[in-house]
Protein backbone atom coordinates (compact mmCIF):
# COMPACT_ATOMS: atom_id res chain seq x y z
CA UNK A 1 0.00 0.00 0.00
CA UNK A 2 1.45 3.49 -0.96
CA UNK A 3 2.51 6.06 1.86
CA UNK A 4 -0.77 8.19 2.30
CA UNK A 5 0.85 10.67 5.03
CA UNK A 6 1.57 14.14 3.57
CA UNK A 7 5.39 13.52 3.21
CA UNK A 8 4.71 10.33 1.35
CA UNK A 9 2.47 12.17 -0.58
CA UNK A 10 4.63 14.51 -1.53
CA UNK A 11 7.21 12.44 -2.32
CA UNK A 12 5.03 10.34 -4.47
CA UNK A 13 3.89 13.64 -6.38
CA UNK A 14 7.02 14.83 -6.63
CA UNK A 15 8.60 11.84 -8.59
CA UNK A 16 5.66 11.85 -11.17
CA UNK A 17 6.25 15.39 -11.98
CA UNK A 18 9.53 14.55 -12.41
CA UNK A 19 9.46 11.59 -14.84
CA UNK A 20 6.78 13.68 -16.61
CA UNK A 21 8.23 17.17 -17.73
CA UNK A 22 8.89 19.14 -14.25
CA UNK A 23 6.76 21.33 -12.20
CA UNK A 24 4.85 24.10 -13.89
CA UNK A 25 5.69 28.09 -13.09
CA UNK A 26 4.51 29.45 -9.76
CA UNK A 27 1.73 31.71 -11.67
CA UNK A 28 0.38 28.65 -13.39
CA UNK A 29 0.19 26.43 -10.15
CA UNK A 30 -1.38 28.85 -8.54
CA UNK A 31 -4.00 29.93 -11.62
CA UNK A 32 -4.70 25.88 -11.91
CA UNK A 33 -5.60 26.32 -7.96
CA UNK A 34 -7.74 28.80 -8.38
CA UNK A 35 -9.58 26.82 -11.24
CA UNK A 36 -9.62 23.90 -9.43
CA UNK A 37 -11.48 25.88 -6.21
CA UNK A 38 -13.62 27.70 -8.23
CA UNK A 39 -15.10 23.92 -9.83
CA UNK A 40 -15.23 22.61 -6.57
CA UNK A 41 -17.84 25.53 -5.64
CA UNK A 42 -20.01 25.36 -8.80
CA UNK A 43 -19.99 21.23 -7.21
CA UNK A 44 -21.05 22.86 -3.98
CA UNK A 45 -24.00 25.24 -5.39
CA UNK A 46 -24.72 22.38 -6.85
CA UNK A 47 -25.37 19.88 -4.71
CA UNK A 48 -26.60 22.57 -1.65
CA UNK A 49 -26.71 25.76 -3.32
CA UNK A 50 -29.81 27.16 -5.28
CA UNK A 51 -28.45 26.47 -8.97
CA UNK A 52 -29.17 22.53 -9.94
CA UNK A 53 -26.77 21.32 -12.77
CA UNK A 54 -27.70 21.30 -16.24
CA UNK A 55 -28.70 17.96 -18.03
CA UNK A 56 -25.43 18.67 -20.69
CA UNK A 57 -22.92 19.47 -18.13
CA UNK A 58 -20.50 17.02 -17.24
CA UNK A 59 -20.69 14.98 -14.11
CA UNK A 60 -18.23 16.05 -11.31
CA UNK A 61 -18.16 15.83 -7.71
CA UNK A 62 -16.73 17.12 -4.68
CA UNK A 63 -14.75 14.11 -3.84
CA UNK A 64 -12.97 14.73 -7.01
CA UNK A 65 -12.02 18.42 -6.74
CA UNK A 66 -11.11 18.19 -3.71
CA UNK A 67 -8.48 15.63 -4.58
CA UNK A 68 -7.80 18.28 -7.80
CA UNK A 69 -7.32 20.84 -4.76
CA UNK A 70 -4.94 18.58 -2.82
CA UNK A 71 -2.95 17.47 -5.43
CA UNK A 72 -2.10 21.24 -6.60
CA UNK A 73 -1.34 22.21 -2.79
CA UNK A 74 1.23 19.54 -2.48
CA UNK A 75 2.75 20.26 -6.04
CA UNK A 76 3.10 23.64 -4.25
CA UNK A 77 4.88 23.15 -1.54
CA UNK A 78 6.77 20.58 -3.37
CA UNK A 79 8.17 23.67 -5.71
CA UNK A 80 8.43 25.96 -2.44
CA UNK A 81 10.18 22.87 -0.52
CA UNK A 82 7.30 23.21 2.35
CA UNK A 83 7.04 19.98 4.54
CA UNK A 84 3.53 20.08 4.98
CA UNK A 85 3.58 17.69 7.92
CA UNK A 86 5.91 20.16 9.88
CA UNK A 87 3.90 23.21 8.39
CA UNK A 88 0.24 21.79 9.31
CA UNK A 89 1.36 20.57 12.81
CA UNK A 90 2.29 24.39 13.65
CA UNK A 91 -1.19 25.10 12.25
CA UNK A 92 -2.78 22.45 14.67
CA UNK A 93 -0.40 23.28 17.85
CA UNK A 94 -1.52 27.27 17.31
CA UNK A 95 -5.01 26.53 17.00
CA UNK A 96 -4.63 23.79 20.80
CA UNK A 97 -2.86 26.72 21.94
CA UNK A 98 -3.58 30.22 20.67
CA UNK A 99 -7.30 28.86 19.43
CA UNK A 100 -8.15 27.00 22.94
CA UNK A 101 -11.64 27.65 23.80
CA UNK A 102 -12.28 30.33 21.33
CA UNK A 103 -14.17 27.73 18.42
CA UNK A 104 -16.57 25.66 21.20
CA UNK A 105 -20.44 26.51 20.97
CA UNK A 106 -21.51 29.27 23.32
CA UNK A 107 -25.00 28.28 25.12
CA UNK A 108 -25.13 32.00 26.18
CA UNK A 109 -24.20 35.72 24.95
CA UNK A 110 -20.64 36.38 25.32
CA UNK A 111 -21.08 39.50 27.68
CA UNK A 112 -17.84 40.93 26.85
CA UNK A 113 -18.19 40.34 23.25
CA UNK A 114 -19.28 43.26 21.00
CA UNK A 115 -20.47 43.26 17.45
Amino acid sequence: MPDTSLTGLQESIDAWIKANGGYWDEMSLLARLTEEVGELAREYNHCFGAKRKKSSEAEGSIEGELADILWLVLCMANQQEINLERAFEGVMTKLRVRDAGRHQTRSEPDPERTE
